[in-house]
């Protein structure tokens, strides 16, 4: 029976190869974790613009009211004003 050595090529590239293995998990795994992140990161973008959008519209309506308002106020004080005189 003959004993292989730690030097024989054979064992170095079944050695080699088990490291690579590892290696390549190792950066399955991170890649893995960096899709599930981006993941998150584009639900969040979503949030944030559909927040914005919103916003953006509160803001619309709130300026028609100061509009609406700063109309009827000052024509209240026009009709006050040509009253008095």
């Amino acid at each position: 029976m003959e004993h292989t050595r730690a030097s024989d090529p054979e064992v170095r590239t079944a050695r080699e190869l088990a490291e690579h293995g590892a290696d390549i998990r190792h950066l399955q795994l991170d890649m893995d974790k960096m899709v599930k992140d981006m993941d998150e990161i584009k639900e969040s973008i979503r949030e944030i613009s559909k927040t914005l959008s919103e916003a953006k519209g509160g803001w619309r309506m709130f300026m028609m009211i100061g509009g609406v308002g700063a109309t009827v106020g000052a024509a209240a004080s026009w009709l006050f004003d040509v009253i008095k005189n």
